[in-house]
């Protein structure tokens, strides 16, 4: 959205629908978390039962503009259709011949709700719509990131487009590794890149464009005065432009500082080929499935070793805190949130000392290879990603 504002640190928001891998819990969710910037909402997953943690949480269903979809695993994509459904005015037809409007979309009537993920996105949707016999209100388009392995072109699936689906969907290539900027507006940009699970799995980095850094009006105000420069060249200076004044002097602006950059990864063993997008950043959300807690939790299989416990959780496809920990050094990143944790860890953490007691444990795990800030993540927990100190 080129018209987008800029972003202040408390318009940088993040809230976890969905927390959990596989099976739900009493305490978790599948797979769903929103992104606010400013007023709008992107979505990053959309697991079984989304549509019903947005509405029990703050975000607001009506201002989500894109969906990015890491994977076509059920726990992350299952929810996807009926929240399309709500979003859209869907329907399920008519009886007796009686007419529905929304049978006869007219494209480009609206801004469609942008779906970005990897191959068979698209097919999943429109087959989902199609014999389920939903009918939209409003448009959707679907953007697939290809492999080099993906067929280039086509759709993944026979069926002629939906009656809501845009034809602009794009099916994105791969340069060097990564698809650059799939989204970008003055404001943010999305990158992605493919990270290592059981299937084909997508990390997506979010970046602020660098923004202006902090002005003192002190430094100016003299200067414009004495050469009655009028006051409103102040706010060319703060977007840091070099103003010359009418006797000669040379005011610049303050120097931009960079933007907050976050990653946040789908399920994954080895997130390796995403790593020199994701250097330095302010936020890593990483996936935890699975942990030895010998100590914290009962069902601890006498036999299981913190070697076994990886290797397991590498052979499917899934990482321990220690991995997330080690990718986090790695990469440099400000702050770690651990994520997507087993059905048998409870999410209740901020009221149930036991479950404390476990998430603690898996924070002390992930502490084992990374010294940062370390949040481990439950449903309906919401923050601002700040600015750092430094840039202030």
């Amino acid at each position: 959205m080129a018209g987008r504002r800029g972003l202040s640190s408390k318009s940088l928001n993040l809230t976890f629908l969905g927390t959990t891998s596989a099976q739900p819990s009493s305490t978790r969710n599948h797979s769903a978390l929103a992104l606010r910037l400013n007023s709008d909402v992107w979505l990053f997953d959309c697991g079984e039962a989304t549509q019903h943690q947005i509405q029990r949480s703050k975000v607001k269903m009506g201002k989500i503009e894109k969906i990015f979809i890491t994977h076509t695993h059920g726990d992350h994509i299952f929810g996807l259709l009926l929240l399309l459904a709500t979003m859209l005015n869907g329907a399920g037809g008519t009886a007796d011949g009686a007419e529905d409007p929304r049978t006869h979309m007219v494209q480009g009537s609206s801004d469609p709700i942008e779906i970005y993920g990897p191959l068979g996105t698209r097919a999943y949707v429109r087959n989902g719509l199609k014999y389920t016999h939903t009918l939209l209100g409003a448009p959707y388009v679907v953007h697939e990131l290809r492999l080099p392995s993906d067929p280039p072109d086509g759709d993944y699936t026979s069926l002629a487009l939906h009656a809501s689906e845009s034809p602009n969907g794009r099916n994105i290539p791969q340069t060097n590794g990564v698809w650059s900027n799939v989204y970008h507006d003055t404001i943010v940009s999305v990158s992605a890149a493919p990270i290592l699970h059981s299937v084909p799995c997508i990390g997506y980095v979010i970046i602020e464009a660098p923004v202006p850094g902090k002005m003192d009006p002190a430094k100016y105000i003299p200067h414009l005065k004495r050469t009655k420069t009028p006051m409103s060249v102040m706010s060319r200076l703060q977007q840091g432009e070099n103003i010359e004044l009418s006797d000669g002097t040379m005011l610049q602006g303050p120097l931009k500082r960079p933007g907050r950059k976050l990653v946040i990864l789908g399920d994954t063993y080895d997130p390796s080929p995403i790593e020199e997008l994701a250097l330095s950043a302010d936020l890593l959300i990483h996936e935890a499935t699975n942990a030895h807690l010998p100590a914290l939790h009962l069902h601890t299989k006498a036999e299981d070793t913190f070697e076994s416990v990886e290797a397991r959780a590498k052979s499917r496809g899934h990482s321990t805190p220690q991995m997330a920990g080690a990718f986090a050094a790695r990469i440099g990143v400000r702050q770690l949130v651990l994520n997507h944790f087993s059905a048998r860890y409870p999410g209740n953490d901020d009221v149930d000392p036991t479950a404390n007691a476990i998430m603690e444990g898996i924070t002390r795990l992930a502490e084992e290879h990374y010294s940062g800030k370390i949040t481990c993540a439950r449903d309906f927990m919401s923050f601002d990603v700040d600015v750092p100190q430094e840039h202030t």
